[in-house]
């Protein structure tokens, strides 16, 4: 079952990830929303839409936009709504 490791805990792991240019998507239901907060970051890919972030902030250390999703995607990437991701150092071990 897939996971994602920062700082020593788990933040997410469900074996319903999407595999999407080789990030697992985690359903949101699966990610200890404890560890989200809130970021005003947001870019755009092509044909997946406008991201927004989180950071993570475990043990009071922060990883600043370590996390994204899609909250809107386009069509093409309709199987990520509802998903999030991870990178900046998070582990993912599938």
């Amino acid at each position: 079952m897939p996971r994602a490791i920062w700082n020593g805990q788990t933040i997410a792991h469900s074996d319903q990830t999407q595999l999407v240019e080789g990030n697992h998507y985690f359903p949101a239901a699966a990610v200890e929303q404890r560890y989200l907060a809130a970021s005003d970051t947001q870019t755009v890919c092509g044909w997946k839409g406008t991201a927004s972030y989180y950071h993570l902030v475990v043990d009071g250390k922060t990883n600043h936009d370590a996390a994204w999703y899609y909250p809107d995607p386009k069509p093409a990437a309709a199987d990520i709504k509802d998903h999030v991701a991870f990178w900046k150092g998070v582990e993912v071990i599938a």
